[in-house]
């Protein structure tokens, strides 16, 4: 009886671990799309231009695609140029003023993500 039992767990794994890599296959490790998604270009790209910077930890990124929603979301924001770091799982966001924290983490949450703690704020001197 316990034979069958752990044959049956090693099937459901099997199939478990089958659907997955399917999925990754098609369209990155969260499943969502099989092509690359495009990068929204931020129009000025002059570091002087942006005095503010700060760094946002983002949670539930599990691939290049979601650290793409991530930083098009916050570039689409006005005023903001933003860069994506997955294998830190945290946003690095230069600003034309002072930073809005709820502004930045509505977008992120928006995007299908969340921010799980306060941001660290700092101005350039």
């Amino acid at each position: 009886m316990s034979t069958v039992l752990i044959c049956l767990a090693l099937a459901a794994l099997a199939v478990f671990g089958v659907r997955s890599f399917s999925k990754r296959l098609s369209g990155g490790c969260c499943g969502t799309g099989g092509e690359a998604i495009r990068r929204v270009r931020v129009q000025d790209r002059d570091k002087k231009h942006y005095p503010y910077e700060t760094r946002l930890a983002v949670g539930g990124m599990t691939c290049r695609n979601c650290a793409r929603r991530v930083e098009n979301a916050l570039n689409s924001l006005d005023g903001v140029w933003a860069r994506v770091d997955l294998s830190k799982k945290e946003a690095f966001v230069r600003l034309k003023s002072p930073p809005d924290e709820n502004a930045l983490r509505a977008a992120v949450q928006k995007a299908g993500y969340w921010v799980p703690g306060p941001a660290a704020l700092r101005r350039e001197p």
